[in-house]
């Protein structure tokens, strides 16, 4: 399984993309350690607010890196 992934949110509204953020999280695999969401920013800020602005307890930090169209979650090892 892969250390990383990546999620694409191109075309979602705020509210799908959190929809697609909670069942990502939900079904992640356990030797996911970091998730890359891809969510743009010159058509808009929104899908990036919501991403920054995101909760879940899996996420142990958020990384916001030089390009502002993505956002990197850190996941929480389980114990």
């Amino acid at each position: 399984m892969p250390y990383s992934i990546e999620i694409d949110l191109h075309g979602h509204t705020s509210e799908s993309a959190k929809a697609k953020l909670n069942e990502t999280l939900k079904k992640l695999p356990k030797d996911v350690r970091e998730i890359e969401i891809i969510h743009g920013y010159r058509g808009g800020t929104s899908l990036r607010n919501m991403v920054r602005k995101y909760k879940h307890p899996k996420i142990e930090q958020k990384i916001i890196g030089l390009n502002q169209g993505t956002t990197t979650f850190i996941i929480k090892r389980e114990k």
